[in-house]
């Protein structure tokens, strides 16, 4: 053994030899021209890496490099997969270290793309650096080379959520398979989430996102980012939307009784505010308004007691007696009783003795007395007389009698410019209004007229002293109720009279409604379109799509007006408009149509209380939504004169108003018209009084162009407040000289009543005035309109009054008023193309929170946004008001800068855009273009009318 032993011995020393002087050969042929005195090294040590190779990954084509440093080293060589690689693929070189002195050996291979890929092995190419010295040999760690990807698509994209608020988000992310693993980050509207900087975020649990608490503001698109050194994926957006469902607020306080006295009626509200919903989230169940009865105690007067015993005659020859005001005491605000609860009296039948001296005085004094009363009963006489014509505004002598009766008289003609007035140069035109836009053409067909023509009689003229004391209801009227109790006793005003007269044509009081109905139809189909009531200022828009494919639909629209418009109507509430109708009644659509009525109301919702009706099948009127209240069944939205809707269902509609305060005004429309009586020396100027709405309105003139009158002056516009004073009438200034009107009827009124309550119906009192001489040819006066404590308007009259007939007037230029419908692109301001690509960009959430309540938010229709929210469309349904709002005015600047306004707000914080990945479309590049595109069509479409086809 021990022989064999000392063989072996011998063996591994010579192969060990050999190696080392193989080595010292490769060494030399490695070296080359190496230097002849070699750098100092470290004796008597292996080889010690300082530089070992380390893993990589090769990138696209690119090569990668492995390099090894070593000390002390004679040599360096790699091996890859087992196999040592050639001399001439190293590139080595030494150098000294200056702080240990040490010879240091460094040497570098390229490790290429196609050498990985031929590798077939049953692991990872690798390689390894071998260093040699005297004493031996040293190897370092095996490096691995991989090439590096990334693949397209994410092995599973992040799903869009509703959550409520205060609820958890999960958001599932896995990304693409890659090498080396892609790493993952988390962007909300294009901005990286960090769960350093939001505690209620957490991005750490196996590439998922997770909100623990919802908040409106985590609302958004949510995007998964995965990368590597290799390239950059996006997922799919997935929208978040936190919805808050709404609450009630708490209940306000019972209102005040709505009766003075007996049975009435108390409410109490709340609103769907605590929270209001948000994002989609559910509306308030339940009713927003309660109702209970009430019973008011009713006022009781004071009545006397019986009165006493006379007390004993006194050492003035006097007695006394007294009584009580018990028999009732007065309670609840009665009355007390009239009367003195004294009563003296001479008690000695005139026998007490006086001197003569006395009687003398006694005369002398009651002389004086009796002069002095009958003074002071001429004063009271007068007094009360100039207040009774004070209270009518109007002075019983005109202002001509001044000048004795020989007042200058200058007649001046029409004001130039002016289409309305007689004798202008072009040819009236009662179309002309600042509050309407729509035009109010009237034909000359019988067909045409609401209003049945005035009656030919000669209306005479009562005086205010006759008014003051023949009419019975005039102290009803006038009664001046106490503050606190408004607007119970409007109501009773507005319910006791009024609805009792509807129709009547007495001196003061409204015209009488014809039956006939205006009726216009239609045929619609998918392309939708418009239906006008000419000269109402009411119109029906069928949105493009409402009606499905194939399909068509004869539509109509119908005013009501008469005794049925008047059922609706409770307590103190008024028509503040015509109530319409269209139908048919089993009409299916897809989306709401959208439907303008003009009214008459100054909108404030302190001073009013605005609701809209609808019909039921049993022809019942019901509720269907206050105009300052939240409803997803309908949707109102009130501009200063006209009112515009939503609605799914057809039916008949009316708005109704009730004052909630003394300050709540309705506008009316002021007009003198005129005429002269053939063979007679008569002149009669008619005033009207009425709703300012195209529809009430047009009575007038229909009933005018039937009797020949002509309008005197522009129509104007007078606030009528809800005071429960009348409403006074009267012409001053009339030239004394030339014309004569009898005595004391200078002035007429209206009741509140009649005036508040008129519904839609005209008003009008008439003065007939009578010329001295056949030559008189012109006439000139002032009409004042003004209501008691409130607002005055003058109707200034110019006019000739020549006997000889002229060739009749028209009252309007003949404009395209019997287009009543338009059907297809032609109906509409925004082009087709234009609509969808709104729709498309704004119905779903984009980046920023760009989706359709922006929108509504500046076309100034962020109001309700619970109604849109559940409609299919709900950018499309913003549209179709927008188009019923700027019906007549064909201004399509608004939306275009709305727009133009949201393009540059995104376009302030582009989003990055990934430069590996050449199929990578930015979305948000949709919003910015498409807007730019968007907003110059419309600009160009606003500036040149272009046609109806028009595809933006």
């Amino acid at each position: 053994m021990g022989a064999l032993t000392r063989g072996r011995y011998l063996v591994l020393t010579g192969v060990l030899l050999l190696v080392s002087c193989t080595v010292s050969v490769i060494s030399k042929g490695a070296t080359g021209d190496a230097h002849s005195d070699s750098l100092p090294s470290a004796q008597g040590t292996l080889p010690h890496f300082i530089q070992e190779p380390e893993d990589a990954y090769i990138v696209k084509s690119n090569p990668i490099k492995l390099r090894c440093r070593a000390t002390p080293a004679l040599q360096i060589f790699f091996k890859c997969n087992g196999e040592w690689v050639h001399q001439n693929e190293h590139f080595s070189h030494e150098y000294k270290d200056l702080n240990t002195g040490l010879k240091v050996r460094e040497v570098m291979i390229n490790v290429s793309r196609q050498q990985v890929e031929d590798f077939h092995g049953p692991e990872d190419y690798w390689c390894l650096c071998v260093a040699w010295s005297h004493l031996g040999t040293s190897k370092s760690r095996k490096a691995t080379v991989r090439i590096a990807y990334l693949r397209k698509n994410f092995e599973q994209d992040p799903q869009g959520k509703e959550v409520p608020i205060n609820g958890m988000i999960v958001l599932h992310c896995r990304p693409p398979e890659g090498v080396p693993m892609a790493e993952v980050e988390w962007l909300k509207n294009e901005e990286i989430l960090s769960s350093q900087t939001d505690e209620n975020i957490d991005t750490r649990a196996d590439h998922n996102l997770i909100i623990n608490e919802a908040r409106l503001s985590d609302s958004g698109n949510y995007t998964c980012l995965a990368s590597n050194i290799v390239a950059r994926r996006r997922s799919t957006t997935a929208t978040v939307i936190v919805f808050v469902n709404g609450g009630w607020s708490l209940w306000t306080e019972w209102s005040a009784c709505n009766v003075p006295c007996g049975r009435g009626v108390q409410k109490r509200s709340r609103t769907c505010t605590n929270p209001a919903p948000l994002n989609g989230g559910a509306f308030c169940e339940g009713m927003s308004v309660q109702k209970i009865t009430c019973n008011a105690l009713c006022p009781i007067d004071g009545g006397w007691d019986e009165w006493s015993d006379w007390t004993a005659c006194s050492s003035q020859c006097e007695r006394q007696r007294t009584r009580e005001c018990n028999s009732p005491t007065p309670r609840h605000r009665g009355k007390m009783c009239d009367g003195n609860s004294e009563a003296t009296e001479n008690c000695t039948d005139g026998l007490c003795t006086q001197s003569m001296d006395s009687s003398n005085d006694v005369a002398l004094y009651s002389g004086l007395g009796a002069g002095i009363i009958a003074v002071a009963i001429l004063v009271v006489a007068v007094m009360l007389y100039r207040k009774n014509h004070n209270e009518y505004g109007v002075d019983v002598i005109d202002s001509s009698a001044l000048a004795g009766g020989f007042q200058s008289f200058n007649f001046k003609t029409t004001r130039q410019g002016n289409p309305l007035l007689l004798n202008s140069a072009m040819q009236p035109d009662l179309t002309v209004g600042r509050a309407y836009s729509t035009p109010l053409c009237f034909q000359d067909g019988t067909d045409k007229e609401l209003f049945d023509p005035l009656p030919d009689i000669k209306v005479k003229v009562q005086s205010t002293f006759m008014v003051s004391l023949g009419v019975a209801e005039r102290a009803e009227f006038h009664a001046k109720a106490p503050a606190e109790t408004f607007p119970r006793d409007l109501g009773r005003d507005c319910c006791t009279l009024d609805r009792r007269k509807k129709g009547l044509l007495t001196l003061n009081g409204p015209l009488s409604a014809s039956p006939e109905q205006r009726r216009i139809n239609g045929v619609f189909g998918r392309p939708g379109g418009r239906l006008v009531v000419p000269n109402t200022g009411v119109s029906l828009l069928v949105p493009h799509g409402a009606v499905a494919e194939n399909m068509s639909w004869e539509m109509y629209m119908v005013i009501n007006q008469g005794e049925a418009s008047d059922q609706m109507l409770e307590g103190c509430e008024i028509l503040l408009g015509p109530e319409v109708t269209y139908g048919p009644p089993g009409l299916d659509l897809f989306s709401p149509v959208a439907m303008t009525i003009a009214h008459c109301a100054e909108v404030d919702a302190e001073n009013w209380s605005i609701q809209l009706k609808r019909k039921t099948q049993d022809s019942k009127w019901e509720e269907v939504m206050s105009v300052e209240e939240e409803s997803t069944s309908c949707y109102c939205l009130m501009d200063s004169s006209c009112c515009h809707l939503l609605l799914d269902q057809p039916g008949s509609y009316a708005l109704v108003g009730e004052p909630l305060t003394q300050a709540a005004v309705k506008r009316l429309k002021l007009a003198v018209f005129g005429s002269t009586e053939a063979g007679s020396l008569s002149y009669s100027l008619r005033v009207y009084c009425v709703d300012d709405t195209p529809h009430a309105f047009q009575g007038v003139v229909a009933a005018e162009n039937s009797r020949g009158g002509q309008l005197l002056e522009e129509p104007k516009m007078l606030p009528f407040r809800a005071n429960t004073f009348s409403l006074q009438v009267s012409i001053q200034d009339v030239p004394q000289f030339l014309w004569s009107i009898k005595p004391f009827t200078t002035c007429q009124e209206f009741s509140f009543p009649q005036v508040w309550c008129s519904n839609q119906r005209p008003l009008h009192c008439a003065f007939s005035l009578e010329r001295y001489s056949p030559a008189t040819g012109q006439l000139s006066c002032k009409i004042s309109v003004r209501q008691v404590k409130g607002h005055e308007q003058i109707l200034q009259v110019y006019t000739a009054v020549a006997e000889t007939e002229k060739e009749s007037v028209p009252f309007f230029m003949q404009t395209d008023c019997t287009i009543t419908s338009q059907t297809g692109p032609r109906a509409f301001k925004i082009p087709l193309s234009i609509r969808q690509r709104i729709c498309a960009t704004f119905d779903t959430a984009n980046a920023k929170g760009k989706d359709w309540q922006l929108l509504a938010q500046k076309l100034h229709l962020d109001r309700n946004l619970g109604y849109f929210a559940k409609q299919r469309s709900p950018s499309a349904v913003i549209l179709s008001l927008w188009e019923a709002r700027h019906q007549d005015t064909a201004d399509l600047d608004s939306l275009a800068s709305a727009l133009e306004e949201i393009g540059k707000i995104h376009s302030k914080s582009p989003p990055p855009r990934d430069q590996d990945d050449p199929e990578r479309v930015v979305s948000s590049n949709h919003i910015q273009a498409g807007g730019v595109c968007v907003t110059d069509t419309l600009t160009n479409r606003n500036t040149h009318d272009s046609a109806a086809d028009d595809t933006g």
